[in-house]
């Protein structure tokens, strides 16, 4: 008896194709099964918003209010005009005229206060507008000259009358100063004399020197007399 399987349809030649095909699959399907997630369908938001769940606001709207305007103040209140007879008398007011006369008006004034004259305070030599004039200093006529003038004629004048010869006796040597301050009051006269020596002679006798200084035309500030402040050093040499 023959076998009735085809020779041609041997399947046993490609049992390893198939074998191979097999194994593929289930390694497809098994890194299928490990890739595969899954989610929870409650945890999952799709984001769908539904307007009619949306709450409609209701915006104010600001509206500017103008105050009315005040009432118009009140009409004022007519002139009552009374009428009066013929008869009445009537007092006429008389109104005096408002011009401007040429005229001067004259009032009368019973006591005036004098006006108290301005005192200027004494006043240094260097910054005096009008300095005193020595005797003999009249003739200079700008301030600068009259000034050298009255400084060298008290400088001569307090040279010439000083007794030097005081220094040797009191046991002085060398160079001497005295330095002497005085002022020219506002009649031309010395007055204040203050003198500063290293012997209280030599002080007596430079206080009797300046004030035998004659007198003088006095020193103006602004116009007026005024009292002048003024410096001198007395210098000498007592010779060994």
């Amino acid at each position: 008896m023959k076998p009735k399987k085809n020779p041609k349809k041997d399947l046993g030649r490609k049992s390893v194709l198939f074998f191979q095909i097999g194994l593929i699959l289930m390694l497809l399907i098994t890194w299928r099964a490990i890739e595969w997630k899954t989610y929870d369908k409650e945890a999952i938001d799709q984001g769908v918003v539904q307007f009619d769940q949306l709450e409609e606001e209701d915006v104010p709207i600001t509206e500017i209010q103008t105050p009315p305007p005040p009432p118009p103040p009140p009409p004022p209140a007519p002139e009552v005009i009374e009428v009066v007879e013929d008869d009445v008398e009537i007092e006429e007011e008389i109104i005096e005229s408002t011009e401007v006369t040429d005229e001067p008006e004259i009032v009368e004034v019973d006591d005036v206060e004098p006006t108290p004259e301005e005192v200027i305070e004494d006043v240094p030599f260097t910054a005096i507008e009008d300095v005193p004039l020595f005797p003999g200093c009249e003739k200079y006529k700008t301030n600068a000259d009259r000034k050298k003038c009255m400084s060298d004629k008290i400088k001569n004048f307090v040279n010439s009358k000083f007794n030097t010869d005081l220094g040797s006796e009191l046991g002085l040597s060398g160079v001497n100063r005295v330095y002497v301050r005085f002022k020219i009051d506002r009649n031309g006269k010395v007055v204040g004399v203050q003198a500063r020596a290293p012997h209280p002679r030599l002080q007596k006798e430079a206080e009797r020197v300046v004030g035998m200084l004659p007198n003088m035309v006095p020193g103006k500030q602004r116009g007026k007399p005024v009292g002048v402040l003024y410096s001198l050093p007395i210098i000498f040499q007592v010779q060994d």
